[in-house]
């Protein structure tokens, strides 16, 4: 099941924007920001941040794809929260109550079984809590993230398809309808942050979430199996060796 089915992130062509700065192109945006963090990875004082991690700078920046994911402390988070995070208003109310429902979500959706890790916890029952709690285009902050999931809850809260699966209906206007009829939340995706000490986990999170190229990514799975197959298929091969029947010889 690709990405583009689930109405996860897709690359786009053409045109992007990203904290309010536009590109000709994802290429061109992430050629911008690699340049930002090949300067920051000069800055000794950032390179003593914590946990920062023991490689080569041209190793770090070949697995970022900054400003979304870089395999190293992500300069960019304020940014983000203060593009895309809502400034606290004594003005406004919020009030919801406390979310009181059993929750229980089988493990065998294809997005679960992608990629194993411990105390992994199914989309489906964050999308919940989610929905309960937070509005559409609201910053989600997940600082212990495991492999993202989320994050894969917070673009799902906007498919129809993936909510109805929890058993609530979505009105003409979007607005979300719980088992018992009564409004809970807006259809639309969340913004997720996600935070991990596990190097591993956040690279295995920011695939699970950043934009792909389904096309692009078949071809690529497509190579790299036939570069398994290549060099392993013969572990699964069966040597036949011709017998004369008429030749028997029992023991």
């Amino acid at each position: 099941m690709s990405q583009s089915n689930l109405n996860l992130a897709t690359k786009t062509t053409g045109p992007v924007e990203c904290l309010g700065q536009k590109f000709p192109s994802e290429e061109a945006r992430r050629e911008h920001f690699l340049k930002l963090l090949a300067q920051k990875l000069k800055d000794p004082e950032f390179r003593k941040i914590e946990g920062f991690p023991i490689g080569k700078d041209e190793d770090i920046l070949a697995m970022s794809d900054p400003p979304y994911y870089t395999a190293c402390p992500n300069p960019w988070l304020a940014d983000f929260v203060k593009g895309y995070g809502t400034p606290y208003d004594p003005k406004q109310p919020y009030h919801r109550e406390p979310f009181a429902a059993d929750v229980s979500e089988g493990k065998n959706h294809p997005i679960y079984n992608a990629h194993s890790y411990h105390t992994k916890v199914p989309h489906q029952a964050i999308m919940r809590y989610l929905l309960h709690y937070t509005q559409p285009g609201d910053v989600v902050f997940d600082d212990f993230c495991g492999t993202g999931m989320t994050g894969v809850a917070a673009q799902l809260c906007g498919n129809r398809a993936e909510i109805q699966s929890l058993g609530y209906r979505i009105k003409d206007d979007g607005t979300i309808l719980n088992e018992e009829g009564k409004a809970i939340s807006k259809l639309g995706s969340r913004r997720a942050i996600l935070n991990d000490l596990s190097p591993a986990a956040t690279f295995i999170a920011s695939n699970y979430n950043i934009a792909v190229d389904p096309p692009a990514f078949e071809q690529q799975a497509k190579r790299i199996l036939g570069e398994v197959e290549a060099e392993c298929g013969w572990m699964f091969e069966t040597k036949h060796t011709e017998v004369d029947p008429n030749n028997w010889t029992t023991g």
